[in-house]
């Protein structure tokens, strides 16, 4: 297995940030943002201020300090700036309910939180409940008396020495996105950005310092955070960051405005921009020549179908929280369509069946990880820190197969699996179908009990604009999937929805989904 030779005294924010003026790279752009343009030497300085007013209000190496911003310069300052005292960033997601804020910052026992101003009130509702929290840093326009940002910084000094930190301090906490039960906080250290940002964006991509990288996937997630900000600043290059939500046409708009040449998003956009594209016959990327994809799998006909329109392939992958980013990858100009790929260089991958005995090519089990970027471990969550992480290697609680060449194929999460008439149906299997129907957006199966108390598919459908739902088209849907792919397969009943309930990385609640199918058979008794 490749491995990196890193020194055992490391600061991750020397490295990410102060390196660059060092190189002579001070002059040159690291973040778009709106109208910001903030070189090197900006970002150098905005981190050493941040840091400093840390340090000025007392915070400590170790301590926690959350972020609950949208994607901006400032979000990037917090989070190195806290990492450079020595002090562990923890971003938190910016859509969330003041209940799960109230959970996020107990658990992690935060000290400061550095708040953008439209999402003050959802901290006001619950700030009586915070039991750690002593100091409220607001970013945008603050109320007198509050901590602003720009004050803070204004007043702190431009020179800061990193800490002298290991290799193995703890640097970051990132927080699953909660597909089921609370939400889990995976304790990441100085290195594991250097590893993700060397195996992945560097040689398996081959990501390079006169890049401009676009993610429409937020920082405050693992794969966001990756695309959006350590890559491109480990090799040297620009990113551009997006506040914004990404809808297709805002996405279009910083496409065309600032010319990323590597794109990163999720399957579920990827979808929506190609249906957008449809509409107005859009079939120009600009300068990208290369788009990533991951969160989700990517299914075989919409790598097929963006290919076609825009002649760029989409390089599918699959990454999580606790590995920190992409482990699994297809290759520039070796992609399979359908496939998630092949291990990343570095990573080390066995498919396991329930005795955790190694399976042989084309059979599915269990996909275990073996990485030096894997997480520690969750916070406060021992039994589900022992359940996940198992020695070198850590058990991804997803289901694969990897064909004779070494490729990997997606089939579902260990829990999600259905057994129709005593044979495995894989929701993604059907999904992937169904989203080849050219009226169907995107799809969600889930196992649904009928009278007799027997597993079957449903397809809860969203539907492109210009179809509407009716019986017909329903029972068209079953036939397509009858047609392409073993009968057995077939959802026994089509819902269709408006949209998909979905986590803040865009994959599918699948609970959610079973949740409305009981709610469903309780209102039809």
């Amino acid at each position: 297995m490749l491995e990196l030779e890193l020194p055992q005294r490391l600061n991750a924010a020397a490295v990410f940030v102060d390196s660059h003026i060092a190189e002579g790279r001070g002059a040159e752009t690291a973040i778009l943002c709106g109208d910001d343009v903030v070189t090197y030497n900006d970002l150098h300085e905005g981190t050493n201020r941040l840091g400093g007013a840390l340090r000025e209000l007392g915070v400590r190496m170790e301590e926690r300090v959350a972020i609950l911003l949208p994607d901006s310069p400032e979000w990037a300052f917090a989070f190195f700036g806290a990492m450079k005292i020595g002090a562990v960033a923890v971003p938190l997601n910016t859509i969330l309910r003041p209940k799960d804020y109230e959970y996020l910052l107990n658990d992690s026992r935060a000290r400061v939180l550095i708040v953008h101003s439209s999402l003050l009130e959802r901290i006001a509702e619950i700030r009586d409940n915070l039991k750690h929290l002593e100091h409220v840093i607001t970013v945008g326009n603050g109320a007198d008396g509050q901590l602003t940002l720009t004050r803070i910084m204004q007043n702190a000094s431009a020179e800061l020495q990193p800490v002298d930190t290991c290799r193995d301090d703890e640097a970051f906490w990132l927080y699953s996105s909660g597909t089921t039960g609370f939400p889990k906080g995976a304790i990441h250290l100085h290195h594991d950005m250097i590893v993700e940002a060397d195996l992945y964006a560097r040689q398996t991509i081959g990501l390079e310092e006169s890049d401009v990288s676009f993610s429409v996937a937020k920082l405050f997630f693992a794969y966001g955070l990756g695309n959006g900000l350590y890559f491109p600043l480990r090799v040297g290059g620009t990113t551009v960051l997006l506040p914004d939500r990404p809808t297709p046409d805002t996405v279009f708009g910083v496409i065309d405005k600032y010319q990323p040449t590597v794109f990163y998003s999720v399957p579920t956009s990827y979808a929506a921009m190609l249906h957008a594209a449809e509409k107005t016959d859009r079939t120009s990327l600009g300068r990208v020549r290369m788009c990533i994809s991951a969160g989700e799998p990517l299914p075989r006909h919409l790598y097929e179908e963006w290919l076609d329109r825009f002649g760029v392939e989409i390089l599918d992958g699959i990454g999580s929280t606790e590995i920190l980013h992409i482990f699994i990858s297809n290759r520039p100009g070796k992609a399979k369509a359908g496939s998630t790929g092949q291990v990343v260089p570095g990573y080390e991958a066995r498919i396991v069946d329930e005795e955790e005995n190694e399976l042989p090519p084309r059979q599915v089990g269990t996909l275990m990880i073996k990485g030096e970027s894997i997480a520690t471990g969750y916070w406060n969550k021992h039994e589900q820190t022992k359940q996940t992480f198992c020695g070198e290697w850590i058990n991804t609680h997803d289901k694969f197969m990897v064909d004779e060449d070494g490729y990997y194929w997606y089939a579902g999460r260990t829990d999600d699996m259905i057994k129709v008439s005593g044979q495995a149906v894989w929701p993604s299997d059907v999904e992937g179908i169904l989203q080849g129907h050219p009226a169907v957006l995107e799809s969600g199966v889930v196992g649904v009990a009928d009278d007799d108390g027997l597993l079957k598919p449903r397809a809860y459908v969203v539907l492109k604009d210009g179809s509407d739902p009716s019986p017909e088209l329903a029972r068209e849907l079953q036939n397509f999937v009858k047609n392409n792919t073993a009968p057995h397969k077939y959802p026994r009943s089509v819902v269709f929805l408006h949209a998909l309930p979905k986590t803040a990385t865009g994959k599918i609640k699948r609970y959610r989904l079973r949740e409305m199918a009981k709610e469903q058979t309780r209102e039809m008794q």
